[in-house]
């Protein structure tokens, strides 16, 4: 089985007929932290709501999902039309008194009239098969979330190989880091050495003075652990990036733990070089963090 993140952003339309109607959904969804469906369907099957939303629930795990549905009704056999004759025959009634305060003849009054009247003539649905209509309403849903799905699926795939590049990319600035660290506190005895020099020309450098110097400077600008714990963190997101199961939540609380590190590398290292890839890391982690953001 292949397994691939997902992106939140996709759509999909479904459509079946059931109980003498047609239903057709269509399904957006969005980025959002957890899963919200929303169904906006007529309120003559809102009994059907949560069906779709379970459907939903069953194959989407975080996102805003906006589902639509729209019924439209294949053929007439369900339906009759009654006709109510009492009130027929109240408005002929009223026409025919009014016609004689009026003196007007009879004959104008017209069948035609009449049924024009509100309520007069109705046209009924009979009751319509729930069961049959819930099965529908199930299968077009379904084929709207596969169309869903498979978008995602792809956006996830591009998704995928950018962030992978960007964590690559972010591995070259960590070795560069790396390779570069142990130089700090080498440059900066021999930095201070000359400065003492240059300040005290006829003076003797205390060396055990400027040894405990160089140590403390070496301590306080030591990254080894943040660099340590940054590997870590690198590989923990590619090893994210080949599950199938939903962990864009996992993913942007490694970036947030990646950036603490790299903000505390800039802090500590002292130095013009590091600080320089550490810009450039963070540009990198900002465009990680953005997409991180469309991961289911």
């Amino acid at each position: 089985m292949e397994r691939l993140i997902k992106s939140m952003t996709g759509y999909g339309r479904g459509e079946c007929t059931g109980g003498n109607v047609v239903f057709s959904v269509e399904i957006r969804s969005v980025n959002y932290r957890f899963l919200e469906t929303v169904v906006r369907m007529p309120r003559l099957y809102a009994a059907l709501e949560d069906l779709v939303k379970k459907s939903v629930a069953e194959k989407v795990a975080r996102g805003r999902v906006d589902v639509f549905v729209s019924v439209e009704t294949e053929d007439s056999k369900n339906k009759t039309i009654k006709v109510d004759k009492d009130l027929a025959l109240a408005y002929y009634n009223s026409l025919k008194d009014l016609g004689e305060i009026l003196g007007a003849p009879e004959q104008q009054i017209q069948l035609i009239d009449i049924a024009r009247f509100p309520d007069v003539v109705v046209l009924e649905e009979g009751d319509p098969d729930m069961e049959e209509m819930a099965k529908a309403l199930q299968t077009a849903t379904e084929m709207a979330l596969e169309q869903l799905v498979n978008m995602r699926r792809e956006e996830g795939k591009r998704l995928r190989a950018d962030l992978y590049s960007r964590i690559e990319k972010l591995e070259g600035f960590w070795m560069q880091i790396n390779d570069r660290a142990p130089n700090v506190v080498v440059e900066y005895k021999e930095k201070l050495q000359a400065r003492i020099k240059e300040l005290l020309e006829s003076v003797e450098v205390d060396e055990s003075r400027l040894a405990a110097e160089v140590a403390f400077f070496a301590d306080r600008s030591n990254i080894t652990e943040e660099l340590v714990r940054l590997q870590s963190h690198f590989a923990q997101f590619k090893a994210a990036l080949d599950s199938a199961e939903p962990i864009g939540r996992k993913m942007d609380f490694l970036v947030q733990e990646m950036n603490r590190e790299v903000n505390t590398i800039g802090a500590k290292a002292n130095d013009l070089t590091i600080s320089n890839l550490v810009i450039v890391a963070k540009s990198e982690l900002e465009k990680i963090r953005e997409q991180v953001q469309n991961i289911e």
